[in-house]
């Protein structure tokens, strides 16, 4: 294997892949070698991604997925089984901020839509995604935030699943590690994506009062993700981490100096 291409013979799965965040993923993937599957509520967005994407070592696919829905992830996983022959990585990345607004405020219902997206959506994923990556020595990259460890005002139902996913990942780590799985919990920072519109919208916390040219772009938490997908390091295993880390960035920094593509 190519030392540039990683990932080479790879197959991920990316959740909320057509935009922002999730197509910074699906490209830093791809160029190091993986087969991306983007799980998409729009496919047209997707196709239009893909088209885009020329230069890229891996091969990519489409699927239609809304993780609100129950067997989203049966259904995602035997698509990328169909169109790769396997799953290797599982990144559950598509997630919401809205309800924004404080907590007495809120609709209930859009309460509870944003907890099925942030942790119900991941937690149908994993499961079926862990027998590939059991069988596979596979790894769990579960998009994560700092929102999920300190509270910020008016974001109740996103914090509160941030947290709840940050422990399901610890315990997919306990349970599974010994079976060849890593699962990481990966806080990106503040990136410029359609989030950061509604946020900065609401003007409710200090994140809404960011200037768009504070934020990051998405090529950047994407090199960590790809990183952790070829590295696999096991001391950050079942952990919950920052993009903010200097040390670990200086680690993803040498690795991406090396598999340059």
């Amino acid at each position: 294997m190519s030392a540039n291409v990683p990932l080479q013979g790879k197959t991920a799965l990316v959740t909320g892949a057509n935009k922002g965040l999730g197509a910074g993923m699906v490209a830093d993937l791809a160029r190091h070698g993986a087969n991306v599957v983007l799980a998409v509520r729009s496919v047209p967005l997707g196709d239009a991604l893909v088209a885009g994407l020329v230069e890229c070592s891996g091969r990519l696919a489409v699927v239609p997925c809304d993780v609100s829905q129950k067997d989203a992830g049966a259904r995602a996983v035997a698509a990328a089984i169909d169109a790769f022959g396997a799953l290797d990585i599982l990144v559950n990345n598509a997630g919401q901020v809205e309800p924004i607004g404080h907590f007495l405020d809120n609709d209930s219902d859009a309460w509870e839509q944003a907890v099925t997206v942030n942790l119900f959506g991941a937690q149908r994923m994993a499961r079926a995604a862990l027998p590939q990556l059991i069988a596979r020595g596979g790894t769990l990259v579960n998009i994560s935030s700092g929102a999920g460890h300190t509270p910020r005002e008016g974001w109740s139902a996103y914090c509160a699943s941030k947290a709840a996913l940050a422990m399901l990942t610890r315990a997919i780590a306990l349970e599974y590690a010994g079976k060849g799985v890593c699962s990481y919990g990966f806080q990106p920072g503040v990136v410029d994506t359609d989030m950061q519109v509604s946020i900065r919208a609401s003007d409710m916390n200090e994140i809404s009062r960011l200037r768009r040219d504070q934020l990051a772009a998405p090529a950047v938490p994407a090199r960590w993700v790809s990183w952790l997908c070829a590295e696999r390091p096991r001391d950050l295993d079942g952990k919950d981490f920052s993009i903010n880390d200097a040390a670990l960035r200086a680690r993803v920094d040498q690795w991406h100096a090396v598999h340059t593509c």
